[in-house]
């Protein structure tokens, strides 16, 4: 799970790990399993054979299912036996691999960064005052004399009346903006959705818009609160191998160069052109702000070190029995962190939460399809890409050479890191309010005498930051459903304690290792209730749609009329 800040509400696993007194009840555990390769398993959705697969995932001997490792290569291969053995189809062509090409980008500490203003130049010290990166696969970048402009949150939201380049020529320019939705600084309510953040507040989204306009490069002010990390987070991420796409692979428009300003250098940028940064951001917080000419230029000279590698999405389908050509979708990445030779120790990243139970999850709910009885009218695709931990890609990939036209997949459900800790009276949806496929989550979760949460800090715009979000981008209904944090046994204290036990000793550390300790009773609840939505789907009786003040219903909307009229 690829994030900037942990995602609160996780998991709940100290509950389980904690001595209790013989008086208290005590939540059942599941068996210790036995390897997968002995296991015998059973048709239904169903926690040892859940059990089976996290263990050997998050084993030592898949060092961590690293991209690039022997990891990968037991990882992939127990995959395609495992969906071989359910009799699915190979998903992409005949293979149940799809190769992700990528490309590794590394800045060099050669690189510099400078402001021209009025004769007067400011050389900025990379790490401290800017970070640079390049998405353009080249080895040196660079860029003279290109005109600053403030484009206040560099925003194009036409359903929102909203265009911040609205009249603007930038090419060849570099924009300089703001992060987050406008309205958040003021607390407006009415602009946007409020508290909660948009893809149009996302940094990614911002750089994509600017290469779209045609802008030579983009440069971000920090802002702690409304970005929900300090600079440390964005010096961390920035720095070291930086991963993507090739050009060729994602023909989207691209800049230059992109990066980061510290809100002190902004502010002196700022003063030295006259400006008062402070001012200006509360001037693009409201509705009719024009663009800022900054009267100054930047110099970037980028150089980066270029190496091209590869790994696998491993994708597998049930075809529909009477409507093959549309699908819901399940997905899980199967990537995590690798071991780390140099680490003294314990230095195995096994990712038994993160994300070995979300592929888990697919394989039982995979059983579960093909056992079904009638088989399911639609197709159901398990897609289990590689690459979310570096930004994304595996399932970026597939979105730009889908193994069905995405305007046949209905909806995508998305598994990442699941909970451990006992049953639970409630799920949380990341990006609550954006389609309907929660309707379809609380129908279902009603019969479990349970309901759905809204996630507690949606301004960090989690909902962007795993791998159903390249589907919505592209306007496919995605649900991202996490965890409940309101345990049965403990209440809502107990589990946003477990939760933040998990993000202070497991998350992204070798901590993350399959505990036998571990009760999946819960899991098994929450697996049920997203096989009953894509099985509704799947049966034609439930059709997803994009809320109408969702970012993504324009792009939902061009992509249903895409798709082919059929017959009932």
């Amino acid at each position: 799970m690829r994030r900037l800040m942990i995602v609160p509400l996780l998991l709940a696993m100290a509950a389980c790990n904690r001595e209790q007194p013989a008086s208290a009840t005590r939540v059942a555990t599941t068996p210790k399993p036995a390897p997968a390769s002995l296991h015998k398993f059973s048709a239904a959705i169903d926690a040892t054979d859940f059990a089976a697969h996290v263990r050997t995932l998050s084993s030592d001997e898949f060092e961590g299912r690293a991209p690039g490792s022997i990891g990968e290569q037991m990882t992939t291969t127990y995959l395609k036996d495992q969906f071989e053995r359910l009799g699915l189809a190979p998903g992409n062509n005949g293979s149940y691999f799809q190769r992700v090409q990528m490309v590794e980008t590394t800045a060099q500490p050669d690189s510099t960064i400078s402001f021209d203003v009025g004769g007067s130049k400011q050389k900025l010290a990379i790490g401290t005052d800017a970070v640079l990166g390049t998405r353009t696969a080249q080895g040196k970048v660079s860029v003279s004399a290109s005109e600053l402009v403030f484009v206040g949150y560099g925003v194009n939201a036409p359903e929102a009346g909203w265009n911040d380049y609205e009249g603007l020529d930038v090419k060849g320019k570099t924009v300089v903006m703001l992060i987050n939705d406008p309205g958040f600084l003021r607390g407006d309510p009415e602009l946007f959705k409020g508290r909660a953040m948009t893809y149009y507040g996302r940094w990614t989204y911002k750089f994509e818009e600017a290469a779209r306009q045609g802008a030579s490069g983009a440069l971000i002010v920090h802002d702690t609160g409304p970005a929900s990390y300090g600079w440390d987070v964005v010096k961390t991420s920035g720095s070291g191998p930086q991963f993507d796409l090739t050009p060729t692979d994602d023909p989207e428009p691209r800049l230059q160069f992109q990066g980061w300003l510290s809100d002190a250098a902004a502010t002196e940028l700022f003063k030295a052109s006259g400006k008062d940064l402070a001012v200006l951001k509360l001037m693009a917080d409201t509705r009719g702000f024009d663009a800022v000419p900054l009267g100054a230029t930047v110099d970037v000279a980028l150089n980066s070190s270029i190496a091209f590698k590869g790994s696998e999405n491993v994708v597998a389908v049930l075809p529909g029995a009477t409507k093959a050509s549309e699908a819901v979708l399940y997905m899980a990445h199967w990537d995590h962190l690798g071991k780390h030779a140099d680490q003294p120790g314990d230095n195995i990243y096994n990712g038994a939460i993160d994300n070995a139970t979300g592929v888990a999850g697919v394989l039982e709910i995979a059983e579960a399809f093909v056992a079904q009885q009638p088989a399911p009218a639609r197709s159901v695709i398990f897609l289990l890409p590689t690459l979310e931990e570096s930004g994304l890609l595996g399932s970026r990939y597939f979105v730009a050479h889908p193994t069905m036209p995405l305007a046949g997949i209905k909806a995508v459900i998305n598994m990442d890191s699941m909970q451990a800790g006992g049953r639970t009276a409630n799920v949380v949806v990341v990006g609550h309010g954006q389609s309907n496929l929660e309707d379809a989550l609380a129908e279902a979760l009603t019969l479990q005498q349970r309901v759905i949460s809204p996630e507690a800090t949606p301004e960090k715009g989690s909902y962007f930051r795993s791998d159903h979000f390249n589907f919505a981008r592209r306007g496919v209904p995605a649900l991202y459903a996490n965890s409940g944090n309101d345990l049965r046994e403990g209440g809502p204290g107990a589990g946003d304690v477990a939760a933040q036990d998990y993000t202070d000793n497991r998350y992204h550390k070798p901590g993350d290792e399959f505990d036998a300790k571990w009760t999946f009773e819960g899991t098994m609840e929450d697996l049920q209730a997203l096989y009953e939505v894509g099985r509704r789907v799947a049966a034609g009786e439930f059709e997803p749609e994009w809320r109408a003040d969702s970012e993504f219903k324009a792009g939902g909307d061009a992509l249903r009329a895409q798709a082919p009229a059929t017959t009932p």
